[in-house]
């Protein structure tokens, strides 16, 4: 049982109950909620802690290198999470490559969209574009850690 997610079942034994609320999580949605953890810091980091402004600023240049250099970034930084769900190496070639393209066609939506409306940061649908660039990079993890748990690209 994983220590940090899972919650030890102390019997009553005069009640035969269990005293705690919850039950002993299972090994499998232990593994993929490190999954998830995984992708979530490495989403943090490279879109806002190793993000640069050459990539914010090329990102919505179709076929500019600074657009591959943040998606690259991406791609590689999932690693760790293809990892803890032990994905063939079948799966990790292509969910690698699936990352990056939808990665790098959201951002460049969104660096366009940003750009021909000209939206600042006072304005409420400047962040609702950005949330829906953000909620189509979760939503990517999301199927990603789903279609390894199925075993859908064994």
């Amino acid at each position: 049982m994983p220590l940090l997610f899972g919650v030890r079942c102390r019997m009553n034994w005069r009640r035969g109950r269990c005293l705690s609320k919850g039950a002993e999580m299972g090994h499998d949605l232990a593994i993929v909620l490190w999954a998830l953890l995984a992708l979530q810091v490495k989403h943090f980091l490279c879109d806002f802690v190793l993000q640069t402004q050459y990539q914010v600023r090329t990102k919505g240049i179709y076929g500019h290198v600074g657009g591959f250099i943040h998606s690259g970034l991406h791609m590689v930084a999932s690693l760790p999470a293809l990892f803890i769900m032990q994905a063939p190496v079948r799966a990790i070639a292509i969910i690698m490559i699936g990352e990056f393209l939808i990665h790098y066609h959201t951002d460049w939506t969104k660096s366009n969209i940003d750009s021909y409306f000209d939206w600042g940061q006072a304005d409420a649908r400047y962040w609702m574009l950005f949330g829906a660039d953000q909620l189509v990079h979760q939503l990517t993890y999301l199927a990603i850690v789903i279609l390894l748990t199925l075993g859908t690209l064994s």
